[in-house]
């Protein structure tokens, strides 16, 4: 999977004992995929190949141990040299693992905790066993260190997400005079702005933020509500009077027989790879599922020196032992890639509205949980706004209106 562009200085990290050549300061799973491995680990239970999907932790596919802790998602973690890489959940290793037998015997079914339930002795050691082929990796070599007490901050207004909503609201906010915070969780502002590959999208602009801050929870201590932020590896506990909520969705993945293959990736995932990291990751792309994302993203793909095909088809079944070979789409036609490019729009990440107050309800036409609110953006929580895609699917101009609106609203109240 070649770099679009050559990368002039490199730093050595090591995969499974191999050495690899990568950025410092990219992600490390984006330097995996350039030096062409698409497996990064093994399913728990079935050992099932897994390969990264998202691209922005939401997912649980690029899972690795890193320097010695396990679990770690390799798409928020940057490449620092002399970095030691492990897959997990495998014997004797990601590539060739034994254990995908049990993805065989088991084709249809497996509860390890029922598996020959109430068989004296059978079930205590079978127990045993399974709990060690069903886990999530081995301890980490070493404990923890000693975590520093939380930071507290009080704020009248904080917005969380610095994407196309986001960056407008901030804008317009500071335009009007309004103090506020913004946390983004990304190194960087824009979201899909500097990543997508929607067209006619709003270039984008940079707003002050406190970028690398993911908010992990919201909480209320005695009737007062606050965000957990963790920031340089510290927490942040950010009491606040209002909260404009942001944050897009999660890339959801389709229904189709082999959907978990490494190689099965999300539209916008492809699209970050290429637009923020120089990373083509396959020569041939099916850029299946929404035809105008579809369309965008195959120029993209071209445009970096991929071959892109099925354009806006339906995928009926993806092909592939250890990764992506091919893809069957409607209404039966097999064609091979290397990468299955799934396009639409994500899931609004409703959960820190919801624990915030907010009403969320099953769009039908979306097939998605959505945040109600009104045409500012408020929700039931009077002190709570929601704008951009955390309400359903839009553009990223529809989204960056609704920042609009809601930071008309916040600056008349904050008179």
């Amino acid at each position: 999977m070649p770099r679009i562009s050559p990368v002039e200085t490199t730093v050595t990290i090591e995969l499974d004992g191999d050495q690899l050549q990568a950025r410092e300061g990219e992600p490390v799973a984006c330097a995996i995929l350039a030096n062409d491995q698409l497996i990064f680990s093994r399913s728990a239970k079935y050992h099932r190949p897994r390969g990264p999907f998202c691209m922005t932790g939401a997912c649980a596919h690029c899972l690795m141990r890193v320097d010695g802790i396990p679990n770690v998602a390799t798409c928020r973690v940057p490449v620092k040299a002399g970095m030691r890489l492990e897959r997990q959940n495998a014997l004797p290793d990601a590539r060739i693992d034994l254990l995908r037998a049990n993805d065989f015997v088991f084709r249809d079914w497996f509860n390890h905790h029922e598996f020959m339930a109430g068989w004296p002795i059978a079930e205590h050691v079978l127990l045993k066993i399974a709990r060690q082929l069903s886990g999530l990796g081995v301890l980490p070599e070493k404990a923890a260190e000693h975590r520093q007490p939380a930071i507290i901050e009080e704020h009248e207004l904080v917005v969380v997400g610095a994407g196309a909503a986001g960056l407008a609201a901030v804008r317009q906010l500071t335009t009007r005079g309004v103090p506020h915070v913004l946390f983004e969780r990304d190194p960087h502002v824009g979201g899909r702005l500097t990543s997508g590959a929607e067209k006619g999208q709003p270039a984008p602009w940079n707003a002050p933020a406190r970028v690398g801050a993911e908010v992990v929870g919201l909480f209320a201590d005695d009737g007062k509500p606050f965000l957990a932020v963790v920031e340089q590896e510290r927490l942040h506990l950010v009491f606040y009077q209002r909260l404009l909520l942001t944050v897009g969705g999660h890339a959801m993945l389709p229904t189709f027989p082999n959907n978990d293959l490494p190689g099965v990736m999300a539209g916008r995932a492809v699209s970050t790879l290429i637009r923020r990291h120089g990373v083509l990751p396959g020569k041939r792309v099916a850029c299946v599922g929404e035809l105008d994302e579809a369309r965008s993203l195959a120029e993209l793909v071209k445009g970096a020196g991929g071959e892109a095909i099925a354009i806006g088809a339906e995928v009926v079944r993806a092909h592939g032992l250890r990764s992506v070979n091919a893809v069957t789409v409607k209404p039966n036609e097999k064609l091979g890639c290397d990468i299955i490019a799934t396009c639409g729009p994500p899931s609004p990440a409703f959960e820190l509205a919801r624990c915030a107050g907010a009403e969320v309800v099953w769009n039908p036409s979306s097939r998605c949980f959505e945040v109600v609110a009104d045409n500012r953006g408020q929700t039931a929580n009077p002190a709570l706004f929601v704008a951009g895609e955390m309400r359903g699917p839009m553009s990223s101009s529809a989204a960056a209106e609704q920042g609009l609106a809601a930071a008309d609203a916040l600056a008349g109240a904050a008179r």
